[in-house]
């Protein structure tokens, strides 16, 4: 395997970990914890974990080009759900279907293909998009890590890697 692919692979080894270790905390969400907003500015809890679900589908959904209205669909298509092995579930196939397309793209296409999301005036490579994706992963996942810290759960730095 050639360079450009172990990055590509290492990429999505670490967005796994983020799956992963994002799942276990939205694992310890007890029903109490939902509404639980820390500013009138902010997400609530809910809203937060819908969201870290879909980055995966909507992120890809804007590496494909994919209208306003239809990452919008991607984005709320979660909205009201609190049943957490059904939201389990929607992250794990949103990380697989992310994974295929990433893994199915050719060594140039994923150096070299520029693809422009609706709100951008110039487009960025696959690569690009596929860093953004993580640290969009890891950056929503800090977040929820907090949220939960603040609402008492007994949780430590290292539950984040292992």
């Amino acid at each position: 395997m050639n360079g450009t692919l172990q990055i590509r692979d290492h990429l999505l080894n670490e967005l796994k970990t983020g799956v992963r270790t994002g799942a276990s905390l939205i694992r310890l969400i007890r029903s109490e914890d939902w509404s639980y907003r820390p500013q009138e500015n902010m997400r609530s809890l809910a809203e937060l974990v819908h969201h870290f679900i879909q980055i995966t589908a909507s992120d890809l959904a804007i590496m494909q080009e994919k209208g306003e209205a239809e990452v919008g669909l991607v984005e709320n298509s979660l909205s009201g759900t609190q049943d957490i092995e059904k939201l389990e579930a929607t992250l794990w196939s949103n990380f697989e279907s992310y994974k295929a397309y990433i893994t199915g793209l050719s060594e140039d296409d994923f150096l070299n293909r520029s693809t422009k999301a609706f709100y951008m005036e110039h487009g960025h490579l696959q690569v690009q998009w596929q860093i953004e994706t993580v640290t969009h992963v890891f950056h929503h996942r800090s977040q929820l890590y907090n949220y939960l810290k603040q609402q008492g759960h007994e949780l430590n730095f290292f539950m984040l890697y292992a």
